[in-house]
């Protein structure tokens, strides 16, 4: 299993940006354990409605939070009171923003060591993303805008939880700038192909007859990763929208998620709208299956050796490595990776368009 030191991707093991956590449906007032980004945490729901995920391990003893389901903090529904959690093992509350703020057998004042960190996380698009940051900074680029969500006539997608891989994200960026695989991996042999890098976003323009999706017809994509985790790639004129998220679980592990939203014939969408989109959905995840099984069982690509007719991966990567490096970094390394990338020999736009 490869590291992000192997790949060298930069100084921090994680990278920085939005990274999704959870299925906002799963999430509830029983609290989970999880695992991101080489730690254990706790997340769960308040009883505001609030999402919240703060490290796993109470502080004065070392308790996970989340898993246990003998103690009779839990049995008696006990643990999440308001937005906090209490410990199984001592009762000791965490509040939202992971300071301790009841210990039930003392009165004196609570040690300000007393803590655990509190993440930043925001429900979205039927997702729960959390902000990671090897430096603990704020936010410095938002989540994708999404604006048929909350439009009228979409059949929203039902999360497709496609579990781990074996494998370092860089496996999975690759594929932006990849521009051979299509046609023997997806049976989509490109007829343009072109990468636009501008700051925090990756895009790949592309377009070619699609077998595993449209059946042998013209599929055209617009396809973008905002930051390094979350990817939304439009499909031309079939009114679909696809989602793949990753997030590291460990150094050279990834959780990944896929969703297909759905222009509907009808608003409200009726149950055969529904139907229908679920089924474009399984097309969908089924073409993203044939990526996940090469990506489960190669080895690591730390270097490719590559010819003049593949895709501009150098340019992908050095995009990608900005969210390995301290954010006063980013600008610098944004400025040697921005710009519009071709193929040898192929179009980089539809001819036929034109």
């Amino acid at each position: 299993m490869a590291t992000t030191s192997d790949y060298g991707l930069g100084p921090h093991e994680y990278p920085r940006g939005w990274f999704m956590v959870a299925d906002a449906s799963d999430v509830s007032r029983v609290p989970q354990a999880v695992r991101f980004f080489g730690q254990d945490l706790a997340l769960y729901r308040g009883e505001s409605g609030r999402v919240v995920m703060l490290d796993a391990y109470c502080p004065h003893m070392g308790t996970h939070l989340a898993a246990n389901t003998t103690s009779f903090v839990i049995q008696d529904g006990l643990q999440v009171e308001g937005d906090g959690i209490r410990c199984p093992y001592h009762a000791w509350r965490f509040g939202a923003d992971g300071r301790c703020n009841d210990i039930p057998y003392f009165k004196g004042p609570i040690p300000a060591s007393a803590r655990v960190r509190s993440w930043r996380v925001e429900e979205r698009y039927g997702c729960v993303f959390a902000w990671h940051d090897m430096e603990g900074g704020e936010p410095d680029c938002d989540l994708p805008v999404l604006p048929e969500w909350d439009a009228g006539g979409w059949v929203h997608w039902k999360l497709d939880k496609l579990g781990t891989l074996p494998c370092h994200s860089q496996e999975l960026i690759d594929n932006m700038a990849d521009v051979a695989h299509l046609g023997p991996t997806h049976g989509a042999p490109c007829e343009y192909f072109r990468n636009e890098i501008n700051g925090v976003v990756c895009r790949q323009l592309q377009g070619g007859k699609h077998r595993s999706i449209t059946g042998g017809g013209l599929l055209e994509t617009d396809t973008y990763y905002t930051g390094p985790g979350v990817l939304l790639s439009r499909f031309v004129g079939l009114g679909s929208i696809m989602f793949i998220t990753h997030t590291p679980v460990d150094d050279g592990l990834v959780r990944a998620w896929h969703g297909l939203l759905v222009q509907a014939a009808h608003t409200p969408p009726t149950e055969q709208d529904v139907a229908a989109a679920r089924m474009a959905q399984d097309y969908s995840r089924a073409a993203f299956a044939q990526d996940f099984e090469i990506w489960a069982n190669k080895k690591p690509a730390l270097t490719i050796l590559q010819v003049p007719t593949d895709g501009p991966y150098a340019k992908v990567r050095a995009w990608y490595k900005q969210f390995y490096h301290p954010r006063a970094e980013a600008a610098r390394l944004q400025a040697q990776a921005n710009g519009v990338f071709t193929v040898r020999d192929m179009p980089s736009e539809n001819a036929r368009a034109a």
